[in-house]
């Protein structure tokens, strides 16, 4: 099958391509041409920003594929192009989507069926993902545009985009470093290999079953925060000190009604100028890094957020091969592999703050 990836020369785009090209499909990938990769031999390149319409009309004109697997569309106007470019051409069109488009719970795992948040809570990259969904659906209904959905949950891999989850952790307990864990370390978290994903991506192609489908990916085993920390402290075969950030101190961080101190050249305002968010959302994004956890905008501190892959189980027969430890473990190796132990480096300053006001916390 001749596939073409959007994206992919990084993370989950990357691991993508390898999974096709390793189980003999035809590789096109389009990005802009700004990122070096290490690609399979014989995957095609064409350059485009798809920002540039007209641009992406011209190149992927041309270009003739089964099917298509989008891992950078973020705006409607992304969908819309793609509909616009390929109606009648493919067999296939699968687009990323992000399961913080989903709702909070207490009742778990949430399913595809559970409902949306549209609401104040959800934050511009939901939104636009929800409207990306919406004109795909409506272009199945009307069309019978073969279209499938693909919530990510979080994931971890060689080359994860988002270093401040698990590699700050490794470089956390390879400096010695105490270990901050929310609360009582009882929150229930959920995680993926994008090796896992790229496979489930394959495994889904131009199947009709999938058409007009929303499929919840990520892992399939479940842990807690404290036996997150634990299993990256087993496989670095390191004891940790572990600061149980007190549920009142987070409370009230969360909040904003109380702030972690910085050393006075910590500029915070600089920060909220050149990220465009509020001190509380630097805050509780910072908090949510301490141990991986998905949606501030969305899911409480101490709120556990579960998915059900059990959809997809039924309609493609994917089973997830890593486990949790097995994934953290495969994610070792390619960090000792790139070089990363000796060379990469985080700015722990809030972090040494936050250590600070849990040891001198009274309730």
């Amino acid at each position: 099958m001749r596939v073409l990836v959007m994206g992919g020369t990084q993370f989950n785009g990357l691991a993508l391509v390898h999974e096709l090209a390793r189980t003999g499909h035809q590789v096109v990938i389009l990005n802009r041409g700004q990122t070096k990769a290490d690609l399979p031999h014989g995957v095609e390149r064409v350059f485009a920003d798809r920002t540039n319409h007209d641009q992406m009309r011209d190149v992927l004109g041309s270009v003739n594929v089964d099917a298509i697997i989008d891992v950078s569309a973020y705006l409607p106007e992304d969908v819309e192009l793609m509909i616009e470019i390929f109606r009648g051409r493919i067999d296939h069109y699968v687009f990323i989507s992000s399961t913080v488009i989903y709702a909070q719970s207490d009742h778990f795992p949430i399913t595809e069926a559970h409902p949306v948040e549209r609401g104040d809570a959800q934050n511009p990259y939901g939104r636009n993902k929800l409207l990306c969904e919406d004109i795909l659906l409506r272009e199945w209904r009307e069309n019978r545009f073969p279209c499938s959905i693909v919530p990510f949950s979080m994931v971890m891999g060689a080359g994860n985009i988002l270093p401040d989850r698990e590699q700050r952790m490794f470089q956390r307990i390879l400096r010695d470093r105490p270990i901050l864990i929310p609360g009582n370390g009882r929150t229930i978290q959920q995680v993926g290999h994008a090796d896992d994903q790229a496979r489930a991506l394959r495994m889904m192609l131009c199947k009709p079953v999938t058409y007009g489908q929303r499929y919840n990916l990520t892992g399939n085993d479940y842990f807690t925060q404290e036996g997150y920390v634990d299993v990256f402290a087993g496989l670095l075969g390191k004891e940790v000190e572990k600061v149980f950030i007190p549920a009142r101190m987070m409370d009230q961080l969360w909040s904003g009604d109380i702030e972690v101190e910085l050393p006075k050249t910590e500029s915070k305002n600089d920060i909220r100028a050149a990220s465009g968010v509020s001190q509380v959302e630097i805050n509780r994004f910072m908090l949510t890094m301490l141990v991986q956890q998905i949606a501030p905008n969305i899911h409480y501190w101490d709120r556990s957020s579960l998915f059900s892959v059990d959809k997809l189980r039924r309609d493609v027969g994917w089973e997830p091969e890593l486990t949790f430890p097995a994934s953290v473990e495969r994610t070792w190796r390619w960090y000792q592999s790139a070089g990363l132990p000796d060379s990469q480096e985080f700015d722990f300053s809030f972090e040494d703050g936050l250590i600070k006001m849990a040891r001198g916390w009274k309730d």
